[in-house]
């Protein structure tokens, strides 16, 4: 699908990867309108801090994903919709399940029900690694059994499959993206990566973290962007749930240590216990079979493997210890 002289709304544009996914798009030179939390300080999330020649272009709508009405109204003449707005903190699910219901299943009904009611041409909706929970064969392809092991990636499952239904149903074009450990500039600190990289920021060299054996199929949001782009382009994915991964695993005791080298920094690590899941609710492995990409998308990881990650994981740390977005995390609190 030829994306000139399509109009595209991506939800979530305010957050981590749909700021730069929107951000993508326009430097591309297409017609994006922004959909982003409506507040009533009139921010645009990480929008607000983008290129001014990237800000004249944006058309921002502000609303809610879980407003029927609202998302109605903001998919009005839209030709494609990239569907990235959820709750996506796994200890915040543990607390607060009702809003992942909410956000995550009922805002992605809002999507598909509007979608098919306005004939749009293409919904990419966004998964997660996590809905696959623990490995149970690696690499983890697409026909991998499904897993919840938290509320958070027990909505994210349930907004996958009321998405495929719409496709089964009524034949609502719908394309399911299933991104693995997405990081990066921008990245809440709620996960590892920042949080390591935050603490050593700050001179901290006695790092507070939770579990350490867990592996992670950790993708880089430049390859990540590109996934999502190229599932847009695609004619040949309708129906289809594809990984956007890596292919590389590592655990997170290893990954702690790159990132130490990368901002040589001689470090020890303190368990802090509020920052472990519960024994059955952590994903022990992930470690993403990207063949199904590969083949449909033509798309692969420009920062696969260890040089790949290596790479990324110095370009991530150089954004952070810039002082003004360093100051921007609370690195001595841990946030769920």
């Amino acid at each position: 699908m030829n994306l000139n002289n399509k109009k595209i709304l991506i939800t979530g544009a305010d957050g981590f990867i749909g700021s730069h996914l929107t951000e993508a798009l326009i430097q591309r030179g297409y017609n994006v309108k922004a959909f982003v939390f409506y507040n009533s300080f009139g921010h645009w999330g990480w929008l607000d801090e983008s290129p001014d020649d990237i800000k004249r272009e944006l058309d921002v709508f502000s609303g809610d994903i879980r407003d029927s009405h609202g998302v109605r109204t903001a998919m009005q003449g839209c030709d494609i919709v990239l569907h990235l707005a959820a709750l996506i903190g796994i200890p915040y699910s543990y607390h607060s399940p009702d809003a992942y219901v909410d956000t995550n299943i009922k805002g992605t009904l809002n999507i598909v029900q509007a979608a098919r009611d306005l004939g749009v041409e293409k919904i990419v909706h966004t998964s997660t690694s996590e809905v696959y929970g623990t490995a149970q064969y690696v690499p983890i392809d697409e026909k991998h059994p499904l897993q919840g092991q938290s509320p958070y990636s027990a909505t994210k499952i349930g907004a996958d499959q009321i998405a495929l239904s719409f496709y089964r149903s009524f034949e609502t074009p719908i394309t399911i993206a299933r991104p693995f450990n997405t990081f990066g500039p921008r990245q809440s600190a709620r996960a590892v990566i920042p949080t390591v990289i935050t603490q050593i920021a700050n001179g901290e060299r006695n790092l507070k973290l939770g579990a350490l054996h867990p592996t992670r199929d950790f993708n880089y949001i430049k390859d990540t962007v590109n996934g999502f782009i190229a599932m847009a382009e695609s004619d040949n994915v309708l129906g289809e749930e594809i990984n956007l991964g890596s292919n590389y695993e590592i655990s997170i005791g290893d990954t702690v240590q790159l990132i130490a080298e990368a901002m040589d920094a001689e470090i020890t690590i303190e368990t802090d216990e509020q920052r472990l899941r519960p024994e059955k609710s952590e994903v022990e492995r992930l470690w993403a079979d990207n063949r199904k990409a590969r083949n449909l998308l033509d798309w692969s990881p420009e920062f696969g493997q260890r040089d790949g990650f290596k790479q990324a994981l110095l370009e991530t740390a150089q954004w952070f210890v810039d002082p003004k977005n360093l100051a921007r995390y609370k690195h001595g609190i841990y946030n769920i």
